[in-house]
């Protein structure tokens, strides 16, 4: 790895700590903590972007494997920047058909682009909200598919995925 690509690995697992450290407030009740949030949520989407722009899809090969993966967990955190979350999906898929990338993040990745256009995800990923403790998800393509399709990427079972989400009496 170049000292350049090292400074960006660098960089993207810096932005991801921050990222889980900040995550708690998304869904605050404080609005000035929900938007910390936003803001940091769109400050490393641009920087995604720039990153994007200078060596394309961040993969494990240019990368490594904890940068590879915040810049995914980015990408998935730019919900009000469709136009990051867009390229990234598009330069992500690139790098699944050269086997550079995880079909599974990609397919996290999709639904969460899919859902942020308003339109039905593919395999169920993005949960709507939780319903008498059950959790609900986005509206979905052919729902009665959506394990195989699931299990083509290597994501577990819709149900098996939910009961880690399930609220505890």
């Amino acid at each position: 790895m170049t000292s350049d690509l090292a400074a960006v690995a660098a960089e993207l697992s810096v932005m991801v700590a921050a990222d889980h450290e900040a995550a708690r407030h998304a869904n605050s009740d404080d609005p000035a903590e929900q938007l910390a949030w936003r803001r940091l949520t769109a400050q490393h989407a641009d920087r995604l972007g720039e990153i994007m722009d200078a060596i394309g899809w961040p993969t494990v090969e240019l990368v490594g494997e904890d940068a590879a993966r915040a810049a995914w967990l980015i990408a998935q955190h730019a919900d009000r920047q469709l136009d990051v979350q867009r390229r990234a999906l598009r330069l992500m898929e690139r790098a699944v058909a050269d086997g550079a990338a995880s079909p599974r993040d990609l397919a996290f990745l999709r639904d969460r682009t899919l859902v942020n256009e308003g339109r039905r995800q593919i395999y169920g990923t993005q949960i709507a909200g939780v319903k008498d403790g059950s959790p609900v998800p986005w509206p979905c393509e052919e729902p009665e598919r959506m394990d195989a399709r699931r299990a083509e990427v290597g994501i577990p079972p819709f149900a098996e995925y939910v009961a880690q989400f399930q609220l505890k009496d």
